[in-house]
């Protein structure tokens, strides 16, 4: 199934049925009278979140999503059927952003989520409501309201408890295929990953998620390579997994140009909880390794750990790291300013 992480749709309610004029005609009844009746409410138009999607994929071969209107009122004082109602399903973690791309209308997070997108519209009175002691013969009614039309645009962020950034063949990919049963795309050239991976990690019998996206380059933040539209993903992760090439020649200004990167997007997301680790150390020699991570240390200011996802050396001591940061998310405990999430 191919990934889609933004849609764009076209929604409208349905409008609101008329009212019936209506008058009684019934033989041994002197008196008749008016018995027009309302009209039927219009379909709303929701969006809720369920489980078992991942991709926004459906709404590139469907965009338009029209609720029927309500039926007109009839005599003998019979409403009109309202309008069925449609129902968006969504991934969890869809926002719903308005035409501008900016006002957020929505955050679905929790599967069976729903928001209001498009209310119906109410179906007119008959005439039997304009009866009165001086007009006993009403022979007007109102029309149903019109309904509402409206294009959103859907915005999916996945749902994980860690993200993985770092420059292509960084060995992000590898990584999540050796800690988890993803299977995402290996290769020696750069941008093997184009869409974002999703991986179920377990360590000491706990278990999170690992979200692996396409690999950042410098000037990501305007446009370059694949820029910066997949780091919305990482935007609720509670912590970030930052892996760095050992085996590159600068060390230190592969992560500072990661870190220039995320503070261009968001600063919130670039004081996120990181951890940072230098990778493929398998194919260094002691002294290089020494090296390469005091370099790295002394660039972000903070402690290193070392890695090989191929060769499996210190990939439970990262687990077991991230874990440590993840954990206090899972028992509620968010600081206020967390609560209030960045939104490009």
């Amino acid at each position: 199934m191919k990934f889609l992480d933004l849609a764009k749709v076209y929604i409208r309610s349905g409008g609101g049925g008329a009212g019936c004029v209506s008058f009684r005609r019934e033989k041994f009844i002197e008196y008749g009278g008016p018995d027009g009746g309302d009209g039927g409410r219009g379909g709303d138009v929701w969006a809720e979140a369920v489980d078992g999607l991942n991709t926004l994929i459906d709404f590139r071969y469907q965009q338009h999503f029209f609720a029927k209107s309500g039926q007109h009122g009839m005599g003998s004082q019979r409403t009109g059927a309202s309008g069925d109602e449609i129902i968006l399903k969504v991934p969890t973690g869809t926002e719903i952003l308005d035409e501008d791309q900016e006002t957020v209308i929505a955050d679905l997070t929790h599967a069976g989520q729903r928001v209001l997108l498009a209310k119906g519209g109410n179906g007119g009175f008959g005439n039997l409501h304009f009866k009165s002691s001086t007009n006993r013969s009403p022979r007007n009614a109102n029309p149903g309201l019109p309904g509402i039309e409206r294009t959103l645009w859907l915005r999916l962020k996945l749902i994980a408890d860690a993200g993985l950034v770092g420059l292509p063949n960084a060995g992000k990919s590898t990584f999540l295929a050796a800690v988890s049963n993803a299977r995402p795309k290996i290769a020696d050239y750069p941008f093997t990953t184009l869409h974002p991976n999703l991986g179920v990690v377990g360590v000491d019998a706990h278990e999170f998620v690992i979200a692996d996206i396409p690999g950042l380059i410098e000037g990501a933040s305007e446009g370059r390579g694949l820029g910066d539209q997949f780091l919305g993903h990482v935007e609720r992760c509670a912590v970030l997994l930052h892996l760095v090439d050992g085996t590159s020649e600068d060390v230190a200004s592969d992560a500072r140009t990661i870190l220039d990167e995320l503070e261009a997007y968001s600063p919130k997301l670039a004081e996120k909880p990181r951890i940072t680790v230098l990778n493929k150390v398998d194919a260094l020699d002691d002294e290089t390794r020494a090296e390469r991570r005091a370099e790295l240390e002394a660039e972000i200011g903070g402690p290193v750990m070392e890695m090989s996802g191929v060769a499996k050396i210190g990939v439970t001591d990262v687990l077991r790291a991230l874990w440590t940061r993840i954990e206090p998310t899972r028992s509620g405990a968010k600081d206020a300013d967390e609560a209030e999430t960045w939104r490009p």
